[in-house]
């Protein structure tokens, strides 16, 4: 009995963080690729979450070829989960490399912040935000797909 009461009280308090529509997001700041702090702020108006190295790895493929500072034209953040990442690995072999991409990586190394926007593993989330509001949510699960919603946005 108590450990279905420890499952329920666990699922509603999941739920009590997760983002839903015409919520305001909570501010957070995590390190970047390049150990640079990074605040959600109202100024952003995409944020794009992926749970995995799929999730990053069509993310990296939808802006292939872009200039450096393409996301950060756009008010878009690109938030990525690494928790699961062996801690040796991350050090020495894949943030490294994330220095060369041309666009900021937003590293939550514990999973905590991720975990606040529920969705599909291995697709990309977009949260549409307006003035720090969630306004709408949609997944990517191709590189393609997320290209073409990138364009539509505009330059600041």
């Amino acid at each position: 009995m108590r450990i279905v009461l420890v499952l329920l009280l666990s699922a509603l308090s999941m739920q009590a963080f997760a983002a839903n529509i015409g919520e305001r997001l909570t501010p957070w700041t995590l390190m970047d690729q390049h150990d640079q702090p990074y605040t959600l702020d109202t100024k952003t108006r995409v944020l794009l979450v992926a749970r995995n190295m799929d999730g990053s790895k069509l993310v990296k493929a939808a802006l292939e070829n872009q200039p450096k500072g393409y996301l950060e034209a756009r008010n878009v953040a690109f938030l990525a989960d690494v928790q699961r990442m062996p801690s040796l690995i991350g050090k020495f072999i894949a943030i490294p490399a994330m220095r060369d991409y041309s666009y900021r990586v937003v590293l939550d190394r514990d999973g905590s912040i991720a975990a606040q926007y529920p969705g599909a593993e291995e697709k990309v989330l977009w949260l549409q935000l307006d003035d720090g509001t969630l306004v709408s949510q949609q997944e990517f699960a191709t590189a393609d797909e997320l290209r073409t919603a990138l364009e539509k946005l505009p330059v600041q």
